[in-house]
């Protein structure tokens, strides 16, 4: 292709060529652990570097185009997706079926914006678990504005291709059928034998190493529209990250408060692995919830695909505000239970325990759920609590109330005055315990941040756990907190000039 003033630059040239691919495999994962580590995690594709995409961004307005990447499971949709953004977003793995959910990111090519977004296997013949992930595609495919239709080359035609051509070929979308999986000159015969399908020229693509991705990504620029054709109105919502263990309900409650099926529902335990997240109206006001892949364990000790789908849960937490952690109400409050709280309270979010299934429950299985509660979660009882049902819609309506109070006791700010005239009558009444001899004295308390509350004392020594445990039981006892956890550090001062920070 003639170079041009608005050709891509030769860096990204470069980038969708095999050279790239080698130095990527040799050199790939360093570079882009430090960019993570500039730019921050992101789970919509956001944080990526402009200057390997495609040259000087142009200003957009309004909603971006929308481009869906389909086809049958296991053809490279989500590798072609990475691929498109620059880096690994989307979990791969040589499983089939890995993508369930459709997943939006937003990309970057020749300094144009647009909207990507992943899907699950297609099959239009797929029954149970297979089905739920057609209808997830079918959507994406009826909200897109170009549909890439991507299909294994050196498989050729399937069956299930052919069905799936023969809906796309209605389709009033453009379609642009791609031959993945072309890694070589020789293997480009193969991409010709695609004609049969009836969607036009076949593009030898090799998403894994590359070649010819930007080629590519020039046609698909080709193929947007003008304007978009779902037009979504800007705002920002308050985040809600949907969290928990495997099959406690997260995607049943997003389908119910979102009112659509928005998230794969099965009985098999880990069916969401990408975060999800939709605009959902709750309490005559907007949030942007999140359904993310159930915890099983610690990161560091997962593997796969699990690793990749915890890794993103972890980044949801981290972007979300208020967390809503759901537990089964029919099931015994397990160790996973309180790992997933655990790892919201460490990324400092509020927190709202849902307990689901709650339509379920018997007389004798609701006494020995609090005996539960108060055993085994009495480090959170300051957490809003509420008890629901995803299936039946059961106190879902309440759970805007508690995210209201979780989040402004999240941002709460005390005035340092008043804050030291309660702190300095409490040491007075019940002063800290001695260490070595000597009982350390709090000058004053300040409070140095909000989202969430974060404390510092001023003393002479060294104050105890309990202590500090103490003090937070009495902060919350007089100015609330509801729903947030708040952090309290000490700074020692044992002398004129003499500081030292403990935790």
């Amino acid at each position: 292709m003639p170079w041009s003033s608005t050709a891509p630059t030769w860096t990204a040239r470069v980038w969708s060529t095999g050279w790239w691919s080698w130095r990527s495999r040799r050199w790939g994962p360093r570079r882009e652990r430090a960019r993570e580590l500039r730019q921050g995690h992101s789970t919509d594709g956001r944080a990526y570097d402009e200057r390997q995409r495609g040259g000087r961004m142009t200003e957009q307005t309004g909603p971006l185009p929308v481009v869906a990447i389909v086809g049958r499971p296991n053809v490279g949709k989500s590798t072609l997706v990475n691929r498109f953004l620059g880096r690994r977003a989307a979990v791969v793995q040589d499983t089939p079926g890995v993508t369930r959910d459709r997943i939006a990111y937003e990309a970057l090519w020749n300094g144009k914006r647009f909207t990507v977004v992943d899907t699950g296997g297609w099959d239009p013949r797929a029954s149970g678990l297979g089905a739920s992930i057609t209808r997830q595609a079918e959507y994406a495919m009826k909200t897109a504005d170009v549909i890439v239709f991507v299909v294994d080359s050196q498989v050729g035609a399937t069956d299930t291709d052919l069905a799936a051509a023969r809906i796309l070929r209605r389709s009033d979308r453009p379609v642009i059928l791609v031959a993945n999986k072309v890694d070589d000159e020789r293997s480009e015969s193969n991409a010709a034998e695609l004609w049969s399908l009836g969607l036009g020229e076949p593009q030898p693509v090799s998403a894994l190493h590359g070649r010819a991705s930007g080629d590519l990504l020039d046609l698909v620029l080709e193929a947007v529209p003008e304007a978009p054709r779902e037009q979504e109105e800007e705002g920002g919502p308050r985040r809600v990250a949907l969290v928990g263990r495997p099959n406690v309900g997260k995607s049943s409650l997003l389908n119910r408060l979102a009112k659509d099926e928005r998230s794969v529902v099965d009985s098999v335990a880990g069916t969401t692995v990408d975060p999800v997240d939709s605009i959902v109206t709750l309490g005559g006001e907007e949030w942007r919830f999140v359904d993310t892949a159930g915890l099983r364990r610690k990161v560091n000790t997962a593997s796969g695909m699990e690793y990749y789908a915890s890794l993103r849960t972890e980044a949801a937490i981290q972007a979300a505000e208020v967390a809503v952690v759901l537990l089964a109400a029919d099931e015994v409050v397990s160790e996973q239970d309180q790992r997933v709280i655990t790892q919201v309270i460490e990324a400092g979010r509020a927190l709202v325990i849902a307990f689901n299934k709650w339509d379920t429950l018997d007389e004798d299985r609701r006494h020995q759920l609090e005996r539960e509660i108060e055993r085994d979660l009495a480090r959170v009882k300051w957490a809003s609590r509420v008890n629901i049902s995803a299936l039946t819609g059961r106190g879902v309506d309440k759970l805007a109330q508690h995210l209201r109070e979780a989040l402004a006791s999240w941002e709460t700010r005390v005035p340092t005055a008043e804050l030291n005239t309660y702190v300095r009558a409490l040491v007075q009444e019940t002063p800290p315990p001695a260490r070595g001899g000597r009982a350390p004295k709090i000058k004053y308390l300040t409070q140095a941040d909000v989202r969430p509350p974060r404390f510092v004392v001023f003393s002479t020594g060294f104050l105890e756990a309990g202590y500090r445990r103490f003090l937070e039981r009495k902060l919350r006892e007089r100015f609330g907190f509801h729903g947030t956890p708040i952090e309290i550090s000490v700074k020692v001062r044992e002398g004129r000039g003499n500081e030292r920070s403990r935790g």
